[in-house]
């Protein structure tokens, strides 16, 4: 029988390793009911909202998005091995949550300037970001941060839309990807969209695409083999925008487009990105006034944990 009382007792003091058996509708909603923390000493990971959609151009509700993935997480958060795996991440890597950024509501500059704040205090002391938008926009100054410790990334990016608009709007959820390559931020050239489903300039934007119809065709192993062999052994970052999903799979999103990825292929092709250096990880634009019983916020924090289970993949520990 577990007991819940000394389980409680550990989640209260900050317990990192492995996990709390505590039952979905006990205690705070922190992402997978990870302790929240700001000091990051010997923390691997720290979990990030950014909770923001003043850059729509579709339905608004994306800066609930954090806190409907975190309370989802609270469903899958176990001290069980997670499967397929066979392990427990939380007992191979140290993960936080360091909480939302803060800024004045409706100041999409202070937005950015406290994001550019957060994502370096976290990568000044040690740790990696996992953040949680939020609208898609947000990954522009999360990008800017990574960039500046590791240097021009690979980006690995699952999205409806490549996101490489070119226009005079400063804060456009359709242009980051465009602005991250004029400032240097991504490579284009060892960078990879996947999912994509919507028109773009097919001339201009040098990313590499497997569109949804092509990932359809050619399945989840070829997807995997073409993006590692893509992004090579370079830094990669990867964001994943939940409009990658059809609506059937991910309703609860601003932007929703038919004949997307299916939660499988989705997580089938995260989990199979072994072997790939990734520095940093997003996942953006849930929208929970849109979703149907959670289940855009609940695939939302699956990949937020497959995430973390592949770079726990590459650490031993007891389990």
């Amino acid at each position: 029988m577990t007991d819940i009382t000394s389980s409680a007792s550990l989640y209260a003091q900050g317990e990192v390793d492995g996990s709390t058996p505590e039952a979905p509708f006990y205690g705070a909603s922190t992402f997978m009911r990870r302790p929240y923390r700001r000091n990051l000493d010997g923390i691997d990971v720290a979990v990030l909202g950014v909770p923001f959609d003043l850059a729509v151009c579709n339905r608004p509700g994306t800066r609930f998005g954090p806190a409907a993935i975190r309370k989802a997480s609270r469903d899958i958060a176990s001290w069980e091995n997670q499967y397929p795996w066979g392990f427990n991440p939380f007992k191979r890597l140290r993960v936080v949550d360091y909480g939302d950024v803060i800024y004045r509501y409706g100041d999409a500059a202070a937005m950015v300037e406290q994001t550019q704040a957060s994502v370096a205090d976290i990568l000044r002391q040690g740790a990696q970001t996992l953040c949680l938008g939020g609208d898609h926009f947000v990954s522009l100054p999360i990008l800017r941060e990574v960039a500046a410790v590791h240097g021009p990334l690979s980006l690995v990016h699952f999205d409806a839309h490549t996101d490489t608009e070119r226009n005079d709007n400063p804060y456009d959820h359709g242009c980051m990807f465009y602005r991250a390559v004029e400032e240097g931020l991504v490579a284009p050239e060892r960078s990879v969209q996947i999912g994509i489903r919507t028109d773009y300039n097919k001339q201009l934007d040098r990313f590499t695409v497997l569109d949804a119809p092509w990932v359809h065709r050619n399945g989840i192993d070829e997807t995997i083999r073409r993006i590692k062999q893509c992004v090579g052994a370079h830094k990669a970052y990867l964001t994943f925008d939940i409009d990658a999903l059809d609506p059937a799979f991910a309703p609860g999103t601003g932007t929703p487009v038919v004949g997307g990825l299916n939660s499988n292929q989705a997580l089938e092709i995260v989990r199979g990105l072994g072997g790939v250096e990734f520095v940093g990880m997003d996942v953006v634009e849930v929208a929970p006034d849109y979703d149907h019983s959670e289940i855009t916020a609940l695939v939302a924090a699956q990949l937020a944990l497959e995430y973390l289970c592949l770079m726990a993949s590459t650490r031993s520990g007891s389990e």
